[in-house]
């Protein structure tokens, strides 16, 4: 049994959505990514998907990109990311999961899961070009803030030992520092956050590795290759 992680899936079975434009790495990247999952995830095994899943704008577009996850092995968790439209409530998803006979599935949304003991918390998380000029985004933000407390404190209330954060969106990227997120893991005692939403050039001001206490990962599909990254065996 073993835990994995992996965002920027941009499954587009049922919809022509060339990722080209992001570089040669994305040529093929359906096929890399399902014989890469293979590869090393089990069925025994835990794989957290950091948003940006399908570019479905609805269920129908999406049905084909779920039926692909359902098919690869492992329990997958999704949480959402920016170009996830067809994301709707939770009592919707899982009925759309139920009635297509989707299996082995989850949605990480004001929850959180277990991975012995590791609670597996997160959000979305907030795009750091924004500056909060629209009082919108701000409030867009401050949901956003209370859904992770929601989930680290779902994570607290099970009594997990440790927690994993994950967001689609960096907390830290090159100077861009989000204060409130950073606060909200240390409160809450996050050792690892692992994020994606990085592509291409923007990969260069990544950052990785131990800041303030927590070891930040990068799992956009295209930095690593396409291939799950292993977390915890």
């Amino acid at each position: 049994m073993a835990l994995y992680a992996l965002a920027d899936l941009h499954l587009a079975c049922a919809v022509d959505k060339p990722m080209d434009v992001f570089g040669g790495r994305w040529q093929d990247y359906m096929e890399k990514i399902q014989k890469r999952w293979q590869a090393v995830v089990s069925a025994e095994d835990t794989i957290v998907i950091g948003g940006d899943v399908s570019w479905g704008i609805d269920f129908r577009e999406a049905k084909a990109d779920f039926a692909l996850l359902s098919r690869l092995p492992g329990h997958k968790i999704i949480l959402k990311g920016n170009h996830d439209l067809w994301w709707d409530t939770m009592s919707k998803m899982r009925r759309f999961l139920d009635e297509n006979g989707f299996q082995h599935i989850d949605f990480l949304h004001n929850n959180c899961y277990g991975y012995g003991d590791i609670g597996l918390c997160g959000t979305r998380g907030w795009f750091y070009e924004e500056d909060f000029k629209q009082q919108h985004d701000e409030k867009v933000f401050r949901r956003e803030l209370l859904r992770l407390e929601a989930s680290l404190k779902a994570a607290d209330a099970a009594g997990y030992r440790e927690k994993y954060c994950f967001l689609h969106y960096p907390p830290i990227y090159a100077n861009f520092r989000c204060g409130e997120i950073l606060a909200l893991m240390q409160q809450y005692g996050v050792t690892r956050c692992i994020y994606g939403h990085l592509h291409s050039d923007s990969l260069r001001w990544a950052v990785e590795g131990m800041q303030d206490g927590i070891a930040f990962t990068l799992v956009s599909g295209d930095h690593v290759d396409f291939s799950p990254v292993l977390l915890k065996k």
